[in-house]
This record gives structure tokens, C-alpha cells and sequence, in this order.
């Protein structure tokens, strides 16, 4: 992913790692929770709308699929699946941030918002069946699917995980540069 020097994870301690960042994954997993228990109990199910702004309400709808409610009109069997599938993700990320040094701060800034991202939206479809959404984006009558502040932990996370790939792109591309001119003259 990213151009990670060498370094021998086993003699880091945890402090010396990404998984002094697991603060982050706290941080949205109290947020997303403590807002969609706002939600549950202040709006009233695909009935209230709050409007702030000429773009963004902030609604209560809930999602029984993944994102833009993929797989959500089938039988309950998804409930289950995506649960498994966000368990099995962040277990690999949270050793991958024991893996990663301190020192990487963007992709285990990501790792950390996607953990929580994640763990966020299991707490929900194991307690309610479903994801609470809320975040109600629109313009000229045009909606884009609702979601949570999980949603934003793990687009946000992702984004950075590609930012991260991009600048090690470019970063391998100007030391093949400094590389071929240094040839060049010695």
C-alpha cells in the first residue's frame, strides 16, 4: 500500500504502533451511537425531517442491506452476512495496525475510522436487525441514499487508504527519477 520502511513489528510495543490510534475508533463509535439513539428516540421512523439547510435534512430511515441498501429486500439472510463480513475486516485491520508503525499516521488514521466505521454498524444490526441512517443529502429533488456517521468513519477511511496509494505512487516515481539522473552523472 504505502511505501512502509522495514520495521520489526514484534519489538514494537502496542504505543509504538498503530494501535495507539484505536482512540479514533472510540471516538465514532460514540458518536455513531450516541447520534442514532438521538435519532431513535427524537425521530420518528421514515416520518420526521429535520431540515437545516436548502441540502441536508437529518431523517430516520433504516437500511436492512450494505451500502445504497445492496441486498436489502432479500430475506434476512444479509443481516448476518454483512455482520460477519465487517467482524472478520476489522479483526484484519486491527492487526494490521499492531503491524504498522506509529509513524504511518495516514493509513492507520484509515484503518482506525474503518474499524470503527464497521464495529459501529455491527452494534446495529445485531441489536435493531438493521442500520439506523439519518444524514439526508438532496438537491433539485435528487436524494443520495441516507447513511450514519459509521458510513462517513468508513468513506472517509477509504479515501485516505487510496490517498495513501497515490502518494506512494508518486513518491516511488520521483526516487526512480533521483535514481536514473544520479546514474547518469556518476
Amino acid at each position: 500500500m504505502s511505501n512502509t520502511p522495514e520495521v520489526n513489528w514484534r519489538a514494537l510495543s502496542w504505543q509504538q504502533t498503530g494501535l495507539r490510534f484505536l482512540w479514533l475508533t472510540l471516538l465514532i463509535l460514540v458518536l455513531d451511537q450516541s447520534s442514532k439513539l438521538w435519532i431513535l428516540n427524537n425521530i420518528e421512523f421514515m416520518r420526521d425531517r429535520i431540515e437545516v439547510t436548502s441540502f441536508f435534512n437529518i431523517i430516520h430511515v433504516r437500511n436492512y442491506g450494505a451500502a445504497f441498501s445492496f441486498l436489502a429486500d432479500h430475506s434476512g439472510w444479509q443481516r448476518w452476512f454483512f455482520t460477519t463480513i465487517a467482524i472478520v475486516v476489522s479483526g484484519v485491520l486491527l492487526v494490521m495496525l499492531r503491524r504498522q508503525p506509529l509513524t504511518m499516521r495516514r493509513v492507520n488514521i484509515a484503518f482506525a475510522l474503518i474499524i470503527g466505521g464497521a464495529i459501529g454498524n455491527v452494534i446495529d444490526r445485531i441489536r435493531l436487525g438493521s442500520v439506523v441512517d439519518f444524514l439526508d443529502v438532496h438537491y433539485a429533488g435528487w436524494h443520495w441514499p441516507a447513511f450514519n456517521v459509521a458510513d462517513s468513519a468508513i468513506v472517509i477511511g477509504a479515501g485516505l487508504m487510496i490517498l495513501d496509494s497515490l502518494l506512494a505512487i508518486r513518491e516511488e516515481q520521483r526516487e526512480k527519477k533521483r535514481n536514473a539522473k544520479g546514474h547518469k552523472h556518476g
